[in-house]
């Protein structure tokens, strides 16, 4: 029989299901492709789109420290991601860090997955994330503190923050045990950030005439600019955050869309009344408090509650730099906790309660409840904020220690182009 088999050449057709379970996983082509291009959205969201926003907001003296501070950071966090950065945060370890398996991609072979990409594409997609929220503390202290300071505060905010609540969250550690909902960066990424601004805002204090001078963004079309960028680049943020081409990918890629349409108009038509007047500044504001409240819920809300999430992200975030920096008190040149910590925060715990199958979501884990997974959803707020709030104060004060905070007074009025890079944005 298998001479007759193998003149027919059937023998072979044959064996190909043993063979089948004896060849090494392969990644898929779809999913591999998605996950280079949700990786390279990603990192330009930083350069130039965080770059560009935040270059806008604040004065033209001061434009190009900041576009400065956002591409060297982004080069720092590159290289710490290499050397311990994703091994600490995704290798396996304890509650709090990884080991360090996989430093400088030791152990990492070529052919590995993560999943059904390959897992040297897993490294730039969330080498990306930690860029960007570096990126996006520098908002905060924008416009008077020292270019080496920034520096040493990364390395250590980095290490000591940013990578164990990345590791809780996403990589089995104690908040993924507990059953936090964060699909794509609601407590690593957006109060991570955050609250570190808000104490380095605190700790290097308010810019010289704060309170008594004007002090408006210098080219609300850079703003815009930036805050289109930053929009199309969340899809890779938000969508690629399903690992693959898949249900989930396209539900997050919608409820982006939906939830920022809905924060844009609750924040023009809130600002609208409050003010008088509807502002593009407002519009592009509106933008980034919807994707920001979005990102922890985007994967497991429905669309009717991504909805309802941008909508009260919109207000949320307009009544954090309208009111609530009042109450703190803090010069927080781009808003970061205003926009970033606010809409973080409501929609993280708006998560617990739309990804609720009655209403529209995927469903919670088996026996959990409403109450409960809100409960966690809060849980895992509070330990953000007071993680990276401690760990915060340390870096600054390490930074203030080694080199000092702020630059001189003379040195801030005229300008941190001139006095800390040698150059000027625009002719004098």
């Amino acid at each position: 029989m298998k001479k007759l088999l193998a003149k027919s050449g059937l023998l072979s057709l044959a064996l190909l299901p043993s063979l089948a379970m004896a060849a090494p996983a392969v990644a898929d082509k779809a999913d591999n492709a998605f996950m280079m291009i949700c990786t390279a959205l990603v990192l330009f969201m930083s350069i130039p789109g965080i770059a560009l926003f935040y270059g806008g907001l604040i004065r033209g003296k001061n434009v190009l420290s900041m576009l400065t501070q956002v591409a060297v950071t982004f080069s720092m966090v590159c290289v710490l991601w290499l050397f311990y950065g994703y091994s600490l945060a995704f290798s396996e370890g304890n509650a709090f860090f990884g080991s360090l398996n996989w430093a400088m991609l030791k152990n990492i072979q070529l052919t590995a997955l993560t999943g059904s990409f390959y897992q040297y594409i897993h490294v730039a997609f969330q080498a990306s994330f930690a860029c960007i929220t570096v990126g996006l503390i520098v908002g905060s202290i924008a416009e008077r503190i020292r270019f080496s300071a920034v520096l040493i505060f990364v390395v250590v905010w980095l290490t000591l923050a940013y990578l164990p609540i990345a590791h809780m969250v996403w990589a089995g550690g104690l908040l993924a045990q507990d059953g936090a909902l964060d699909f794509a960066g609601g407590t690593v990424v957006h109060i991570n950030a955050a609250v570190a601004g808000l104490v380095g805002a605190y700790l290097v204090g308010k810019r010289a005439g704060f309170g008594k001078e004007a002090f408006k963004p210098h080219n609300l079309p850079m703003v815009f600019t930036g805050t289109a960028i930053l929009y199309v680049g969340w899809f890779g943020f938000n969508a690629g955050s399903a690992s693959a081409a898949n249900e989930i990918a396209a539900l997050a890629f919608l409820n982006t869309v939906i939830a920022t349409a809905g924060a844009v108009l609750s924040w023009t038509f809130g600002e609208w009344a409050l003010r008088g007047k509807p502002s593009l500044l407002g519009a592009s504001s509106g933008v980034i408090a919807g994707l920001v409240a979005i990102t922890p819920a985007c994967g497991t809300v429905g669309v009717m509650g991504a909805l309802v999430i941008g909508l009260v992200g919109g207000l949320a975030g307009l009544w954090g730099v309208t009111i609530l920096k009042k109450w703190l008190r803090v010069d927080d040149p781009c808003d970061v906790f205003g926009v970033h910590g606010v809409c973080g925060i409501i929609g993280c715990i708006l998560t617990g309660v739309f990804s609720a199958s009655s209403l529209g979501g995927v469903g919670y884990a088996e026996g959990v409840t409403m109450g409960h997974q809100v409960w966690v959803q809060l849980f895992s707020v509070g330990v953000t904020i007071v993680w990276t709030g401690v760990v915060a104060f340390i870096g600054f004060k390490i930074a203030d220690m080694v080199v000092g905070l702020r630059v001189p007074e003379e040195q801030e009025r005229e300008g941190l182009d001139v006095n800390s890079h040698g150059e000027n944005a625009y002719n004098q």
